[in-house]
Parts: C-alpha cells; structure tokens; sequence
C-alpha cells in the first residue's frame, strides 16, 4: 500500500494496470476504521496498486473519482476509472475490490 506524497494520481492510474485508492482526510473517523480493512485487502491483491489519498491535499487526484464524500473508495484499470463506493462497510469495500481484480 501506498500513500500518495503529490496531486499525481492520474500518472501512477496511467501507469498502472490495475489501481485502488481510498480518499481520505485526516480529520475523518471512518477514514481512520478503514484505513487497516483497506492495507489488509491491499495484502491479499499484491497484483494491484492500493493508494491512499489525501482528498484535502490533492484536489486534481481526487476529481479522478468525483469523490463528494469521506471515504471514497476508486477503481481504476487500463487507465481509466471504473467504479467508486462511498462506505465504512468492509463488505462494500472487499466487492468493489472484487469486482476490479477477478476481471
């Protein structure tokens, strides 16, 4: 798992087969919750690139995903986004990882 350190985002989705990103934010609790849920799906599929990001500190990287709300979780492959989900739900994140990788 990574943490995006610059509002580049776009390079490493074009960069990349297959990516997953959870927009965060410091202040926000459920961001926290997930955070471990996300770094322990992030162990199981070492064959995707798992992102945090900063939703505050990275405005272009987050128009990648429309993110509106905290947390979002993006899926990205060939370069392009394909699905978001806005949960603290671990079912929710693992399907929407599932869908993304199994393809």
């Amino acid at each position: 798992m990574q943490t995006l350190e610059q509002d580049n985002l776009q390079e490493i989705v074009a960069n990349n087969p297959t990516v997953v990103v959870q927009y965060m934010a410091s202040w926000c609790g459920n961001c926290r919750v997930m955070k471990p849920k996300f770094k322990k799906l992030a162990s199981e599929n070492e064959d995707t690139i798992f992102i945090l990001a900063d939703a505050e500190k990275f405005p272009e990287s987050r128009k990648l995903a429309s993110v509106d709300n905290l947390p979002t979780f993006a899926t990205f492959k060939g370069g392009s986004f394909v699905n978001q989900v806005q949960t603290n739900k671990f079912e929710n994140l693992k399907d929407l990882v599932n869908e993304i990788t199994s393809n």
